[in-house]
């Protein structure tokens, strides 16, 4: 386990999902970690980092800002791997430009330009989403597989009014085009909805959805969605950067499951939790779909079933007082 140890790596948004267990398992790995954070002085951003094994002596935070150009040089000197995992996620969104485009793709560019100046960057591991890949207005039904090859059309983003989704969109493209200019080995990871164990004290997007269910909601979203345990999205990061090969994109996606379906699963799993028994619509359901795994493999051997998923993320949010 112990490949990274004398080298130094960097994560941008540290203190975020995915990224705080990149840096829980980079340390693990005997990664040397220059992680970057908004606010160092805000202990719900900080704490649980430093409380990580290693993190005494390997864990260097940094501040940077995504819209500030040049605040991430300091932070790529001197690292072989650089993570970018920072791009707000969310969804009450009242101007999408300022609050999701902007900090995603001015900051995704702003990283990519540090790591351009900085000699001693091997390859960079993009933080992408599902998000960028299957939203183009082609049909996903239960016999349709998406792929790496699929890309989300910003277009039909705007005209459905997907703001998040175009902001990763849009974030990747610039991404690839800047990479390809400037000739920086860049790897993207392409997770679809996130869940699991939390290790930061704040509730992010994807865990709210799972707790919103428990929390006695009385109905369920009628959506279909793709879901991934964050231990394999960490881990595949990782992968991405230690495998020579490793290139381009990698869908990751344990299954794809509707709601009605998650609801199912956490009825079995939790017999006396007051579970909503009903869709938010009277629409048929939205049909699942599949997503390849044949790439993805090459980086997760083993995916962590949904089920599991499902039952880490609720004993986590008991645990953290969500619920």
């Amino acid at each position: 386990m112990s490949s990274g140890v004398g080298k130094t790596v960097c994560v941008t948004g540290a203190s975020g999902y995915i990224a705080s267990w990149l840096v829980k398992l980079l340390l693990l790995r005997g990664y040397t970690v220059k992680a970057s954070v908004r606010d160092p002085n805000d202990p719900r951003k900080t704490q649980h980092l430093f409380a990580l094994d290693g993190a005494e002596s390997r864990l260097k935070l940094f501040k940077a800002n995504l819209l500030e150009e040049g605040s991430f040089d300091s932070v790529v000197e001197g690292c072989e791997g650089v993570f970018h995992t920072a791009s707000p996620f969310y969804h009450d969104v009242v101007d999408p430009q300022a609050e999701l485009i902007d900090p995603a793709v001015k900051g995704t560019l702003n990283v990519l330009n540090s790591c351009a100046k900085t000699p001693s960057v091997k390859r960079v591991v993009l933080t992408s989403s599902i998000a960028a890949v299957a939203y183009n207005g082609k049909p996903r039904t239960p016999d349709v597989v998406v792929d790496e090859n699929w890309f989300t059309d910003p277009d039909f983003c705007k005209g459905s009014k997907l703001w998040y989704t175009l902001s990763k969109t849009m974030a990747e493209d610039s991404a690839w085009k800047f990479s390809k200019e400037k000739g920086i080995d860049m790897v993207a990871i392409n997770p679809a909805m996130v869940i699991g164990p939390l290790l930061q004290p704040t509730l992010n997007t994807s865990a709210a959805a799972i707790l919103s269910i428990i929390k006695g909601a009385p109905t369920f979203p009628n959506a279909s969605f793709g879901w991934i345990n964050v231990k394999d999205v960490a881990n595949a990061h990782i992968q991405a950067f230690e495998i020579p090969s490793a290139s381009g994109r990698y869908c990751l996606v344990e299954r794809v499951a509707h709601y009605s379906e998650i609801v199912k699963i956490l009825r079995d799993l939790y017999p006396s939790l007051q579970l909503p028994e009903k869709s938010a619509d009277d629409q048929p359901y939205v049909p699942t779909y599949q997503v390849s795994k044949e790439k993805a493999k090459t980086l997760v051997a083993e995916f962590i079933p949904l089920d599991v998923s499902l039952k880490e993320t609720v004993e986590s949010l008991k645990e953290k007082g969500f619920f």
